[in-house]
């Protein structure tokens, strides 16, 4: 990938179910602990996205990056493209709730309220995640595929932050109001947030990277994620998801 290079990373791989994933721990838990779950561009589990991780558990996430490419990082656009194509449905919902188990029970994480987090590909499953359980508190996606059919955003128990581009054109804007829409009618508490960008500009290796909408689209990342994980009333004890 051309563009800037990550910084180092300073986390570890770990077996999440039948994939990997890659670890990043805080120096400090804050009282209540939480997780949030990343997921990947359609390039793959690479340095910026682990870079991601490493972000948020400065703030005090345990964050865990999974990878539904099986260990394969894009080296073009042709090749991310196939390997996007290549995820099967099922497989990636197995490997979602592999890594919701591991945030509940590694000892490492053992989290309370648990969050998701992704760009385009991994924005469209962070929100699949959220609404295949309800048992996720917040859930974050960057300009990825949007429902507007309320049965099936209903299903999602926390809140949701939408980011999008004004100038992107796979995402029109008609698509994001009825996003907007269903998450109302589905009474899913929600912020949508729209920049003066276009698709993939949070990405700094990518060329249409917006490092000013980027800068402000974090900068509300991260008060979402202290609100909805870390400052709420801790949650009764809970046993963790069913095997």
């Amino acid at each position: 990938l051309r563009g800037d290079e990550a910084p180092a990373t300073r986390g570890i791989e770990v077996q999440v179910g039948n994939t990997i994933g890659y670890l990043s721990l805080p120096e400090k838990t804050t009282e209540i602990r939480s997780a949030v779950i990343v997921f990947h561009e359609w390039w793959g589990l690479n340095t910026h996205i682990k870079h991601w991780a490493d972000r948020l558990a400065t703030d005090g996430h345990v964050a865990l990056a999974v990878d539904l490419y099986g260990g394969k990082v894009a080296k073009n656009s042709r090749e991310a493209m196939t390997l996007m194509r290549e995820v099967k449905n099922v497989i990636a919902s197995r490997s979602i709730a592999d890594a919701i188990r591991f945030v509940h029970r590694d000892e490492r994480v053992r989290a309370d309220r648990v969050g998701t987090i992704g760009w385009c590909f991994g924005g469209t499953w962070s929100l699949n995640a959220a609404m295949a359980h309800p048992g996720i508190d917040a859930c974050v996606l960057y300009y990825g595929k949007t429902p507007a059919d309320p049965q099936k955003l209903s299903a999602i128990g926390g809140s949701v932050l939408a980011i999008f581009g004004k100038s992107d054109p796979s995402i029109p804007e008609q698509q994001i109001e009825a996003f907007r829409k269903g998450l109302k009618k589905a009474k899913v508490k929600h912020e949508i947030l729209l920049y003066e960008a276009g698709h993939a500009f949070a990405n700094p290796s990518s060329g249409r990277y917006v490092a000013e909408a980027a800068g402000k689209a974090w900068t509300q990342v991260r008060k979402f994620f202290i609100s909805e994980l870390q400052t709420r009333e801790k949650p009764a004890e809970q046993a963790p998801p069913d095997e």
